[in-house]
């Protein structure tokens, strides 16, 4: 086992310095690290021979970086972003996430996959072609934006703000994940979501259990009952009108994702569960691509610490979220989940539904000349191995931004693991997979060009 740094790889020297700015988005302590950060993609961009600048937001600022624009050739738009989660817990880390460092030919720190190696691996393409050739075969535009961690709130309105300057003809994001190791992955869909958290509020105050349990109904106790209500025995979501809008999946959707190298084995050894669950009819793989869930992301109410005591809360909360697949609509979902809830809700107590952020579905087709390019791209960078076309289970609602204010559609090329850990401890990068990466950038820029 190696704990070693590179020495020699100027490529991986350059993606550890990057790794190093502890550019956490959501905490205000951090924003002179996410402003350092930024500045430095912009000085290593320009040294490569890009125009590049750092755009002010409300927030954390944009990278944008461009080559010389000729007329006759595609343009080529590639997104990602330099912010990166919090790194709590960190006793659960082996080694500082902020000090990577190598171990067994993987890269350890937070932001080695999600996002910075994969954003840094187009980078490091990119300048490749431009060292070797002084030219790109495309007009070129990198979007690296510090607030994706965060949901991207001022995004939306700088592409409004400058449609006109990134007006191209297609996108590309490696923000996404491959099935297995060497397993070429182009994902053409993912799944939208809809958040809320619901109150359930009984009494005026917290009471004795003694005195008045059995008088009054317990807040948790139909929390729980709500809860349960949202699902039938057979793993279905039991909401009226929930899958009244869901795309069916098509034949050779089911058959492609038949032949994934990834299935309710690898998910158990993953994941630690003892045995997979969910929709009934469905395989592991079309549930987490294709079929829309709801999940209990955290609940609480009454007495939370060590030892007992006996209350009836007056208040119990849960947050939930739906993943969606198209062609849901994430208002028209929650508003369906809000009168569930309003209508399974006994006498005495009351509910309070909380709508949070959504997000909608997005799907593409695989097989248009963008895809088909991407296919050509992904068979260069990793030759002799079949293409997974996927759908993800999670969201990346920017993907539908670019559609809305652009009018262009999104090709994902992930070049994470299923074990990275992203947003947990002990994040982990392959460096075959970054440098893979940079030779899938040279052959997607190649390919967009041809196509």
């Amino acid at each position: 086992m190696s704990h070693t740094n590179p020495t020699t790889n100027a490529p991986l020297e350059r993606l550890f310095e990057f790794l190093r700015f502890p550019s956490v988005s959501t905490d205000p302590a951090r924003a002179h690290d996410v402003l350092a950060c930024a500045e430095w993609l912009v000085a290593r961009l320009t040294a490569m021979g890009l125009e590049a600048e750092s755009h002010p937001t409300a927030g954390h600022p944009v990278v944008l970086a461009r080559n010389t624009h000729r007329a006759g050739r595609p343009t080529v738009l590639i997104y990602g972003h330099y912010d990166v989660q919090p790194e709590e817990p960190l006793a659960a880390w082996t080694t500082p996430p902020f000090q990577p460092v190598v171990r067994d030919s993987v890269i350890f720190a937070r932001g080695s996959a999600d996002n910075k190696g994969q954003i840094f691996a187009h980078i490091e393409g990119v300048a490749a072609t431009l060292a070797g050739r002084g030219d790109l075969p495309v007009n070129l535009i990198f979007l690296v934006e510090g607030e994706e961690e965060i949901g991207s709130p001022h995004l939306e309105a700088f592409l409004n703000a400058h449609r006109e300057s990134l007006h191209c003809d297609v996108v590309a994001i490696s923000d996404t994940g491959m099935v297995a190791p060497g397993i070429p992955t182009l994902t053409y869909g993912l799944r939208g979501i809809a958040c809320l958290e619901l109150r359930v509020h009984g009494p005026a105050v917290d009471l004795h259990s003694g005195i008045y349990g059995g008088a009054v109904r317990n807040p948790a106790t139909e929390l729980a009952r709500l809860l349960a209500s949202l699902h039938t025995e057979k793993g279905q979501v039991a909401v009226s009108g929930f899958y009244d809008d869901v795309r069916e999946l098509e034949a050779w959707e089911r058959e492609a994702w038949a032949k994934a190298p990834f299935g309710e084995a690898q998910i158990q050894a993953v994941t630690g569960v003892e045995a997979a669950g969910g929709e009934a009819g469905y395989s592991a793989l079309e549930r987490i691509w294709g079929r829309p869930t709801a999940e209990v992301n955290g609940l609480g109410g009454g007495f939370q610490g060590e030892g007992t005591k006996t209350v009836i809360p007056k208040v119990a909360f849960a947050k939930l979220s739906f993943r969606l697949v198209p062609d849901q609509d994430p208002a028209r979902v929650l508003e369906c989940v809000r009168r569930h809830l309003v209508a399974h809700c006994p006498e005495g107590v009351r509910v309070e539904v909380e709508l949070g952020h959504s997000g909608e579905p997005y799907s593409t087709d695989p097989h248009s000349r963008f895809g088909l390019a991407a296919q050509r791209a992904l068979t260069r960078a990793l030759p002799g191995r079949e293409i997974a076309l996927i759908r993800e289970g999670g969201s990346i609602p920017i993907v539908n931004t670019f559609k809305k204010v652009l009018g262009v559609e999104t090709l994902l090329l992930g070049l994470a693991l299923p074990d990275c850990r992203a947003h947990g401890p002990d994040e982990n990068f392959p460096i075959a997979n970054f440098e893979t990466g940079i030779v899938l950038n040279q052959a997607l820029l190649e390919e967009i060009s041809r196509a």
